[in-house]
């Protein structure tokens, strides 16, 4: 196996999952974390994760959210993007539809693994794309992709300006990739930040950072369906061994609202609130075990916070 190592060793990768060094990259103001808050489905849940923000003294550099693009209105995608542009915070939105969401239910049940994550044939491509237009057309800059296609896609569109340039493409964990090759391929393809698989090692954290320069996204806390894991206490280690790394507050023990709607905003709204609380522990946490920690401080100007829409731009 040694000269596969050292074969490894000579492409910049590591040589196996045994090392934690710390991390010496960071964010480009220096900062070695940022805070996600996730599942924050539309504009009354985003002004609900603030306000409890604020209480709570937590920054939140960026939410996301899972139902998309799809299923928001346009005033509800320019609302997102006001608040956005007044917060100076990334908002990051699921492109869909996909599999999951179609016909292909046989393939998606069977025990060969859930597909439900892939765009599924040439026309949910074009669905993905045009999600991501109508997305930027509000004047956001941070969509949400789990297929690797529709990223290769989606990055050329967006150098040749059929995308805006400075559209942020955040890669979700359903993607599945779990190796510095495959996650160096994501990044090589126009992945801008990766959300890594919930059950990672330090050593293969630490193996992932040295192979890519681009932020891991982290859960500290996972919801069931990511593996429902609580690692709070591996905060300091996770910002060590993978900064720059965006800390993302999910919740354990909580139901699936995707996709999300006003039947389902007082429950959102309560569970997106817990997470910012989530958050609060997770730092607290941070700050005794690792007080030198370093985030970034709003506001900051590469976080991809929405533009002001244009007439060009719609």
């Amino acid at each position: 196996m040694q000269r596969f190592r050292d074969y490894l060793s000579s492409l910049g990768f590591a040589a196996s999952d045994g090392e934690i060094p710390s991390s010496t990259k960071r964010f480009p103001d220096g900062a070695q974390y940022r805070v996600e808050i996730p599942s924050v489905e539309g504009p009354a849940v985003l002004t609900a994760v603030l306000e409890e923000a604020d209480q709570r003294g937590v920054v939140v550099h960026r939410v996301s959210q899972g139902s998309g693009g799809l299923l928001t209105t346009s005033s509800e995608l320019d609302e997102l993007a006001a608040i956005g542009r007044a917060r100076h915070i990334e908002i990051s939105l699921f492109v869909r539809p996909l599999t999951g969401w179609g016909l292909s239910t046989a393939m998606n049940a069977s025990g060969a693994g859930s597909l439900a994550s892939q765009a599924r044939g040439t026309e949910q491509v074009v669905h993905n794309l045009a999600d991501m237009a109508r997305i930027a057309d509000a004047g956001l800059r941070s969509v949400l992709l789990t297929d690797v296609g529709v990223l290769n896609l989606a990055a050329r569109a967006r150098q040749t300006g059929l995308l805006p340039r400075d559209l942020q493409f955040k890669i979700s964990v359903q993607m599945g990739f779990s190796n510095p090759a495959s996650i160096a391929l994501a990044a090589s393809l126009g992945a801008d930040t990766y959300n890594v698989p919930t059950d990672l090692t330090l050593g293969q954290l630490a193996a992932i950072r040295q192979a890519v320069d681009i932020p891991i996204d982290l859960y500290v806390e996972s919801p069931d369906d990511q593996g429902g894991l609580v690692r709070h206490y591996e905060i300091a280690e996770f910002v060590r061994v993978a900064a720059p790394v965006y800390l993302k507050f999910g919740l354990r023990n909580s139901p699936g609202i995707y996709p999300a709607g006003t039947h389902l905003t007082p429950l959102a709204t309560s569970l997106a609130r817990e997470r910012v609380r989530r958050a609060e522990i997770g730092l607290e946490l941070l700050d005794r075990l690792m007080p030198d920690a370093k985030t970034s401080t709003l506001p900051v100007a590469d976080l991809g916070t929405p533009a002001p829409a244009t007439e060009a731009t719609r």
